[in-house]
């Protein structure tokens, strides 16, 4: 009895090595690390991040559809903004990437952080007033001067006078709506992008305090 006993235990312990075998084995689910998980795994496409573009390619068939006459105006005025982003971002993303490698995060902290005070602000100012072309150019640039650690008040100085007080803006406005209008309307504007960033600065970082305060809870 105790021979047989051993032989069933000698023939069923192959078993076990094939279980432990098998529980690695493609059936159950690729390894850690191999291309369906783990660090080897691209980054994963969240499907929120088509419904704008399904909103708008619904507007377009919308259009299309109640108002023909009017689609032809919509696809010629989305077709040059497309050509014009594909002119602009390309180069724009190539400075973009120069920008990362050669300039150092410190020069950015010390001239554009919060220890560069009003001499970060005057900064903001002079980068956001020289520059030419279209606003959404602005927010890569802003992005990369947020990673590099420069202050929240003055990425949004600069994009406020992107947006608002370009010197080719100021010329025109200069020249059609004279030089009362045009100064007291760059100051009103450089007092309200102040006002503005101290604001979204304050209130994105008491945000950033309350989720570390909950995160150090959990």
């Amino acid at each position: 009895m105790k021979d047989r006993n051993n032989n069933n235990t000698f023939k069923h312990s192959p078993q076990k090595g094939g279980d432990s075998q098998n529980s690695a084995s493609p059936q159950n689910g690729p390894a850690p690390g191999g291309p369906g998980g783990g660090p080897g795994q691209g980054p994963k496409v969240s499907p929120k991040e088509f419904v704008l573009l399904g909103i708008v390619a619904a507007i377009f068939i919308a259009i299309h559809f109640l108002y023909p006459p009017q689609s032809r105006a919509v696809y010629d005025v989305s077709l040059s903004y497309l050509q014009e982003m594909a002119l602009i971002i390309p180069p724009v993303f190539i400075l973009m990437g120069l920008f990362e490698v050669w300039v150092p995060k410190s020069f950015i902290q010390k001239y554009m952080g919060k220890e560069a005070g009003v001499k970060g602000i005057g900064l903001a100012f002079v980068f956001g007033t020289i520059p030419t072309g279209p606003v959404y150019i602005a927010f890569p640039i802003a992005a990369a001067m947020h990673r590099k650690g420069a202050r929240l008040m003055n990425i949004t100085i600069f994009l406020g006078t992107w947006a608002a007080a370009k010197l080719p803006q100021l010329m025109v406005e200069l020249k059609f709506l004279g030089p009362s209008f045009t100064a007291l309307r760059f100051v009103l504007t450089i007092i309200s992008v102040v006002m503005i960033g101290l604001l979204v600065e304050k209130v994105i970082t008491r945000k950033e305090n309350k989720e570390l305060v909950i995160e150090a809870t959990d």
